[in-house]
């Protein structure tokens, strides 16, 4: 084991006999990842008073830990005192470290321990046998050793309730619309409460769900909340009094016969204040709402989960001096947007605690009054449900609610004989099955195990093939997912595994790879990595295109081209243009075009999203060249006669040429719903790396903008990076789609623009530049590859090169000269001289 800090004397002493590893402060963690420590014993300082910088340094703790591979099959102990489990909850600061060390206990089960102590000569020693004994959390006191278990407390049944006292005044924390302002209803209607002030805050300000979004509905002012309130038998005072601000709350209850106190919020500095100011007042109940989080832990809310954690204990010392006092830890709340997270929520239902109607809340609050305990936790709880999860272990607070058969740890480590055994058997039975059903085997595994993680009912909602990420995964519920594969596999996986393999079906292979042995580099024997040969010539073995006039295909475009035909068309009218305002023959009217031609894909807009996994919303924010480029790469592929889903995961790289980057530039109000997705939908680089992330490509992703050379040089670049072995195949090409009419004004401007909308290269009638849309790709592979695979080869690329013209006439001027090099540089490459040359095929803009 290993041993931070010098605030453990007993087991210090202990670690130094044993020639364990001594680490002198946290931030030296990395000494006992080096040691290879199992055990990591971790002391909170005793005289630790900050409760913020607590909760940042025990996050800080976690953090540190869990992102450490090298901590993998390790446990971390943190060691408190007289916190969550004393007693007399003598310290309430510590009992929050407890609350963001549950919530990383429910993140990452069987990789932090808890245990308050003492300073007791016996202690030392019972702590290292309570540890030793897998329990994740214990109390030692004296050298005996405690667990905490939740237990029934009552029947929720009605019982006889005190009425408040007529003459003393009910102090309610909360917001108006919000808890604040149902407790008051509550008590006035149910417990004959006559006079009441709810303390809202300041202005009452709107606040906060859990996951960040704006309170759902309008919060009203002080003056319409108390008219809202208002009781015809009740004197009801609405204040601005924010607890937490200890002066102004002093100031209310000094004007105020305070008699009995309920605390909403789940504020910690307003809940001391509270304490602290009412300790001399015959109060008959003090009640503070807290949350199950700081019990069971809250994925994804930490800091809302020491919060409560503090809240218990305060209310424990509260209890021991002699105050009634009664701490609420209340289970989630149906329609109570502010109390838990997306991710919380999964964890509940995951772990069969139910939302609690506000009716079945307010009866529970009813039935807590005059209660012996100090800490309650009115939830909903399936005890069945709960029953049938036994086997992966429950939260240990839960367990003798319940009968089960879980290994009394409640933990499944991944280290051991019991690991071992569970990895042992697996692999048994899969060597007994084919490779096709050890793979359904293995994803039917991963599949179960991401729709508990989800709260689904069953795997079918978990599709194979599509990203983690879109499935609903958080960070949080990846590696929740993390966890459960460990246990149920005993494989000890990172905790990036998720993000490594995005993919259920991605993830199933690796896990079955590692359980079957088969090496992954097995699945692409014949890697690009070795291959260095700058002669290869390189084969077009597919090709996919859209270009005007209603082409689809490459026989499209033959024909077309042996008819002689002409494609272009007057300007789309589904792209939001004015057309009545953009034509005018007068090449020099600002803001204009003096043509109405050119080369349109009027069928652009058309996408099948579904096909390729990607929302509609998501679909509307992506440019069509991104669109249209994903629809022909799939083409070209399928050209080739390959089925793009045996490339998943291999070399293959994307270069991809576009020079238009004006989509949805000109709106004044993004959609709703689009927000999120305008980013990746109209960058340049995401053209190309769309492409390898939909088909799961990890050979390079290149997008390249040289204005009318584009596709050429990212035809070159692939070529390149076949011949260099950085890929073993790519797609190479490029995509032209015009959203705004700014290219032909601009040229309109610059009379560069053909009046009929038709280049006329190397005719005596050239009268300017033409512009089209398109998209056009090209499968290459090595020729020798393609060979040796069997591929139709269409065309052969030998050489090409690249250049530029430097200091020619004008910016946009070329250079005779210069071309006449890069050409020669081509056939060089190419080992062709002038003379093997038959057809030239040349770009001509006018």
């Amino acid at each position: 084991c290993a041993v931070v800090g010098d605030d453990l004397p007993g087991l210090a002493a202990a670690a130094d006999a044993a020639g364990s590893t001594r680490v002198a402060q946290v931030r030296d963690l990395a000494a006992a990842a080096d040691a290879r420590a199992d055990v990591v014993f971790v002391s909170l300082a005793p005289r630790a008073e900050n409760l913020s910088e607590v909760v940042a340094d025990t996050r800080a703790l976690v953090h540190a830990w869990s992102s450490d591979e090298r901590f993998g099959t390790a446990r971390l102990v943190l060691v408190t005192r007289g916190s969550a489990l004393a007693p007399s909850g003598a310290n309430p600061v510590h009992a929050a470290a407890w609350g963001v060390m549950r919530t990383a206990m429910a993140e990452h089960p069987g990789r932090f321990v808890l245990v308050d102590t003492d300073d007791h000569e016996d202690s030392a020693g019972a702590l290292c046998a309570a540890v030793a004994a897998g329990e994740p959390e214990s109390s030692v006191c004296a050298g005996r050793v405690r667990v905490p278990r939740l237990a029934r407390a009552f029947p929720p049944v009605a019982v006889a309730l005190p009425a408040f006292d007529p003459e003393g005044t009910v102090l309610v924390t909360g917001r108006a619309d919000g808890l604040g302002g149902t407790v008051v209803r509550h008590l006035v209607a149910k417990h004959g409460a006559r006079r009441l002030v709810l303390a809202t805050g300041p202005d009452d300000e709107p606040g906060r769900t859990a996951d960040g979004e704006p309170w759902p509905t309008p919060v009203p002012d002080v003056r319409s909340a108390a008219i809202e309130l208002a009781e015809p038998e009740a004197d009801i005072t609405v204040s601005h009094c924010d607890p937490a601000d200890r002066d102004a709350l002093a100031d209310l209850l000094a004007n105020h016969p305070v008699s009995a106190v309920v605390h909403t919020t789940g504020d910690p500095t307003g809940l001391w204040h509270l304490h602290e100011l009412t300790r001399d007042r015959n109060l008959a109940a003090f009640v503070a709402f807290s949350a199950i989080g700081g019990i069971l832990g809250a994925p994804g809310a930490p800091e809302r989960a020491a919060h409560a954690a503090y809240a218990d204990a305060v209310i424990r010392r509260r209890r021991t001096e002699g105050h009634p006092a009664t701490s609420l830890a209340w289970g989630p709340w149906a329609g109570d947007a502010s109390a838990v997270g997306d991710t919380e929520r999964v964890w509940f239902k995951r772990n069969a605690i139910g939302e609690l109607t506000p009716d079945e809340g307010l009866a529970l609050l009813d039935t807590t009054r005059g209660s012996d305990d100090a800490v309650l936790v009115p939830a909903a709880l399936d005890a069945f449900a709960l029953r049938g999860r036994a086997v992966d272990g429950v939260p240990a607070a839960l367990r003798d609610l319940i009968p089960t058969t879980a290994d009394p740890s409640g933990v499944e480590t991944t280290e051991g004989p019991a690991a071992s055994g569970r990895t042992s058997t697996l692999r048994r039975r899969l060597a007994a099955l084919s490779p096709l059903e050890q793979q359904r085997f293995v994803l039917d595994l991963v599949r179960e195990e991401a729709a508990g993680v989800l709260g689904h009912a069953t795997p079918a909602a978990v599709t194979a093939s599509r990203a983690f990420r879109e499935l609903g995964f958080t960070s949080l519920a990846s590696i929740a997912l993390r966890n459960h594969l460990t246990a149920a596999t005993g494989v000890a996986l990172p905790v990036t595994v998720a993000f490594d393999h995005p993919t259920p079906a991605a993830l199933a292979d690796f896990l079955r790879d590692e359980l079957v042995g088969t090496p992954r580099e097995d699945r692409f024997p014949h890697p690009a990595a070795n291959v260095v040969d700058t002669d290869e010539p390189i084969a077009i073995v597919g090709i996919g295109c859209r270009y005007p006039g209603g082409i689809h295909n490459p026989e499209d475009l033959w024909r077309l081209i042996a008819a002689g035909g002409d494609a272009a068309s007057e300007f789309p009218t589904d792209r939001g243009w004015d057309l009545a305002a953009l034509f005018a023959a007068d090449p020099d009217r600002p803001g204009t075009s003096h043509t109405r031609m050119g080369g349109f894909l009027h069928d652009a807009g058309d996408f099948d999203a579904g096909f390729f996994g990607i929302s509609p919303r998501e679909a509307l924010a992506m440019d069509p060249q991104q669109r249209l480029l994903l629809e022909t790469s799939w083409e070209a592929m399928e050209h080739a006669g390959i089925a793009p889903a045996a490339l998943r995961g291999a070399d293959v790289g994307v270069f991809a040429g576009m020079m238009f980057h004006d989509y949805a530039t000109g709106l004044d109000r993004v959609p709703d719903g689009i927000e999120g997705y305008r980013g990746t939908g109209s960058a340049g680089s995401v053209v190309s790396g769309r492409v390898s992330y939909s088909f799961g490509f990890e050979g390079p992703a290149v997008t390249v903008d040289t204005a009318c050379s584009s596709s050429l040089v990212a035809l070159h670049l692939a070529a390149q990076a076949l011949r260099r072995g950085e890929c073993s195949m790519a797609l190479a090409g490029g995509v032209a789609v015009m959203a705004t009419p700014s290219v032909f004004v601009e040229f309109s401007r610059q009379n560069a623009l053909s009046p009929d909308g038709r280049c006329k290269a190397f005719a005596a009638s050239a009268d300017g530049t033409g512009w089209g849309e398109g998209v056009g790709v090209l499968l290459l592979e090595r020729l020798s590859d393609a060979r040796r695979g069997g591929r139709r080869v269409l065309a052969v690329v030998r050489g090409s090169a690249v250049n530029q013209d430097g200091a020619s006439n004008g910016l946009t001027a070329p250079s005779g000269p210069a071309q006449q090099r890069v050409i020669r540089r081509a056939l060089a490459g190419a080992g062709l001289s002038v003379g093997d040359v038959d057809v030239v095929e040349a770009h001509g803009t006018g």
